[in-house]
């Protein structure tokens, strides 16, 4: 890190200066952010996901005078744009082999440092003299609507978080973590990456987001960092295991999961278990719960999730089987944590309380507004953006909209903008109602719509691997995917199991229509963030021509 750092100074990069990096999850990332914090440049984090037309856009708007590549692929994106960017003057490719069109590699720059570090004698001095107020980053928001801007994060801001954030969770130098987040996002990069180092903990870099659920039986981490959707798929496919199997093994697992459910809500509030309460559960530890323990493998003490809500019966599954899933709530313009659940502060379906030094509080129409050092400097450049969302005294607007109980815990509702108002009258939060959807198997995703509509009406990407399993025991099999969800049988099946898992829900809220998709949503569709949020409005815009067929078919019955 010292000689990448020095070899940065050499190019002449300079304190204030900015320095991109493109490239996923791995050692070469982390050493540069380290060497940029070092050399008082600001990095500038870019989403490998991105396509060039994106990547050009935040390396012209935050000024960057270097590039740090990954491989191959992103440097030919680079190159496509260099002649756009005259402000650029190096670029630096991890993958020496892939160094083309005047790029420099990784080792040259630190083989240059290196010889140079004589000249530098003040470098750690230098270094430490960086203030709170500085600049350390500009992270580019993922921008669900418009341009993304870029968020102004301070020494101060992600230090305060980080400390902030180690009071309330346990880590320590014997943990283990395993990495497949971007860290291009700013809550790998504080929990994932600054926590870890600041606590002498072990980082693994997963090869992929897909090898994940192979890597953590392989290399057995204490921590894994994850948003939500990790967990809804190994939550999907347990029970889809569950319910494959004889009569008998169904049971079992629905006796397990009840004593687990029973178990865990006594447990988390620290309140006695019965005698035989707790004998069930030892027994529906061994016969069901163990299994998942030992398939992430077996050392697993925490999950973190954040990003998106998370469902409580799914953490209430996962602390049932001795896998307490932390779940926080952030963004990035907070560094990312405000609040988060911790060992023995937890409750399901909560985000936690607010972490030491910071401050909540609900204005008059729900939105949840926070102030303390880790809110960030500004959005770089438009002052008009950042007064819109800041207020003169430090309170900032966090576009969610949530409730606070009497213990201190808050609970996010939905995103203000999404809330769904119908032509009635009647205002609906989408993000809950979606999240209960997807704990069923049959389910791998959901967008629910209708502002200003007489109803709502829902988007559903079903689960192929299930729906093919009952087609097959419904005397179905060797249909093709498309046939499937064209059968009016199949539709029945899928809309009466979401029916059912919504059953609950006030008769205003139940999407009256559905429509069933044949592909899950995607980053490279544009239909997700590079952190898989679902960017709504672009899912109504790909699909709008059927969902107008679906308004004005009329009615309130279910639309194949």
């Amino acid at each position: 890190m010292h000689a990448f750092s020095v070899g940065l100074l050499e190019l002449g990069v300079r304190p204030g200066d900015r320095l991109a990096i493109l490239s996923e999850n791995r050692p070469e990332w982390a050493i540069t952010d380290f060497a940029c914090l070092a050399a008082r440049c600001a990095d500038v984090p870019v989403y490998p996901t991105l396509p060039a037309h994106q990547i050009e856009y935040i390396l012209r708007d935050s000024g960057a005078v270097a590039v740090c590549c990954s491989s191959g692929d992103q440097l030919s994106k680079i190159l496509d744009i260099r002649g756009n960017l005259p402000g650029l003057k190096h670029i630096i490719v991890f993958d020496g082999e892939a160094a083309t069109g005047g790029a420099l590699t990784y080792e040259s720059v630190v083989a240059k440092g290196r010889d140079a570090l004589g000249k530098y004698p003040t470098w750690r001095a230098d270094a430490l003299a960086a203030t709170p107020d500085d600049l350390a980053t500009l992270i580019y928001t993922s921008g669900t609507t418009g341009d993304p801007k870029g968020v102004m994060l301070t020494h101060g801001n992600i230090t305060s978080d980080v400390v902030m954030t180690l009071q309330v969770l346990d880590i320590d130098s014997t943990d283990e973590c395993l990495s497949f987040l971007p860290l291009s996002h700013i809550f790998e990069r504080m929990a994932g990456h600054y926590c870890m180092v600041h606590m002498g903990a072990v980082i693994n870099y997963a090869t992929s987001i897909e090898s994940v659920p192979i890597e953590m039986g392989e290399l057995r981490p204490t921590l894994v960092i994850s948003v939500p959707r990790l967990y809804e798929k190994i939550y999907a496919r347990v029970q889809e295991n569950a319910m494959a199997g004889s009569p008998l093994k169904q049971k079992i697992f629905l006796w397990a999961k009840r004593t687990g459910e029973a178990w865990a809500e006594l447990h988390i509030e620290g309140k006695p278990i019965p005698a035989g309460l707790g004998l069930k559960y030892r027994v529906a530890h061994k016969l069901v719960f163990s299994k998942l323990v030992a398939r992430v493998g077996g050392r697993l003490r925490m999950f973190a999730s954040g990003g998106a809500p998370l469902s409580a019966d799914i953490a209430r599954f996962f602390y049932s089987a001795g896998l307490p899933i932390m779940e926080g709530y952030g963004l990035t313009e907070t560094s990312p944590v405000i609040t988060v659940n911790g060992f023995g502060r937890s409750r399901f379906g909560s985000v936690g309380k607010v972490v030491p030094g910071v401050e909540i509080k609900i204005a008059p129409d729900g939105e949840i507004l926070t102030r303390g050092p880790n809110v960030m400097k500004g959005y770089y450049n438009k002052p008009e953006a950042t007064a819109e969302v800041l207020s003169a005294d430090g309170w900032f607007s966090t576009g969610d909209i949530g409730e606070i109980d009497a213990d201190g815990y808050l609970r996010i509702t939905d995103r203000k903008k999404d809330i769904i108002v119908t032509a009635g009258g009647k205002n609906i939060a989408p993000q809950p109602i979606e999240s209960l959807v997807k704990t069923n198997p049959i389910v791998l995703n959901a967008v629910m719509i209708g502002d200003r509509q007489k109803f709502p009406i829902m988007l559903v990407v079903p689960n192929m691997e299930v729906v093919r399993k009952w087609a097959e025991a419904e005397g179905m099999a060797g249909r093709t995917d498309q046939a499937l969800l064209s059968d009016i049988v199949v539709h029945n099946m899928l809309t009466g199991e979401i029916k059912k898992t919504l059953r609950e829900l006030a008769q205003y809220e139940m999407p009256k229509k559905f429509l069933i998709l044949d592909q899950d949503f995607s980053i490279e569709s544009g239909e997700l963030t590079p952190t898989l949020k679902v960017k709504r409005r672009v899912v109504e815009k790909i699909h709008k021509a059927r969902i107008e067929e679906l308004y004005a078919a009329g009615g309130v019955e279910t639309v194949y």
